[in-house]
């Protein structure tokens, strides 16, 4: 009796734990992004100072 009330029950219903986790992975790949962008610039900054500092050596 009990067996039959779950088994005329449809499949649960998942799509805002779906939306959910998909908002999580892409809000997660584009705080990644961001931080290799900032990254970079500074990198970049750095080695603007090591040229300019050898230049000055030279």
């Amino acid at each position: 009796m009990l067996f039959s009330f779950f088994l005329q029950e449809g499949p649960a219903n998942t799509t805002n734990y779906m939306i959910a986790g998909y908002a999580v992975i892409f809000g997660v790949m584009l705080i990644y992004l961001i931080s290799l962008l900032v990254r970079q610039r500074n990198l970049q900054k750095d080695l603007e100072v090591l040229e300019e500092i050898q230049g000055e050596e030279q």
